[in-house]
């Protein structure tokens, strides 16, 4: 007889955490993105703003009765500085010119409403080193466009990889989802993770 579970919806709509989830077995129910402003307050740290996003989509999710709600936010931060999420090649070349040759963080956020409404948190920071990127680097690629969208303006799943000379922490944190905390937060709430 199958272990009954609360329905999980997922508060976002990324193609990379339905994918790293799959990874680990768990697949939603649902996908309920929700539309918040994302803007950092003024002298926000990188850390806290991913906290905060995270536990702010996981409370502006939509869910039936009983479910769990899955959000996360992740934030690369240069020192204080958050980088932004990339959305045009002059602010992809900008990141990438700011994270050559130096090391920044990755910070993500994950949050889980309960079905009571409280709401458990984890942050997770992963430490990253880039090489220094000459400009032909940098514009050949801006030009390939797996930058759009990501947070400092670049895919540590794809070609930037091998931009990275450094990592401490969680790989999947730096591709948006850390799966280590993301399955003991579902554990503890009663979701089974195989």
């Amino acid at each position: 007889m199958a272990e009954q579970r609360p329905p999980l919806v997922l508060a976002s709509a990324s193609p990379r955490r339905l994918d790293l989830l799959a990874r680990i077995g768990v697949v939603p129910d649902a996908v309920s993105p929700t539309d918040i402003d994302e803007t950092p307050r003024k002298g926000e740290a990188p850390r806290r703003l991913a906290a905060r996003l995270a536990a702010a989509k996981a409370g502006a999710a939509e869910a039936p009765p009983g479910a769990l709600v899955l959000a996360a936010d992740t934030v690369v931060g240069l020192g204080r500085r958050v980088l932004p999420k990339a959305d045009t090649e002059t602010e992809a070349r900008r990141c990438l010119e700011m994270l050559s040759g130096r090391r920044h963080h990755v910070a993500t956020g994950v949050a889980l409403r309960l079905p009571n409404g409280r709401v458990r948190h984890r942050l997770v920071l992963t430490a990253l080193a880039f090489q220094r990127l000459t400009a032909a680097q940098i514009d050949d690629y801006v030009a390939g466009g797996e930058w759009r969208g990501k947070a400092g303006g670049y895919a540590i799943q794809g070609r930037a990889e091998c931009f990275v000379r450094f990592l401490s922490g969680s790989h999947s944190n730096v591709v948006g989802l850390p799966l280590f905390e993301t399955a003991q937060l579902l554990r503890g709430a009663g979701w089974l993770v195989p």
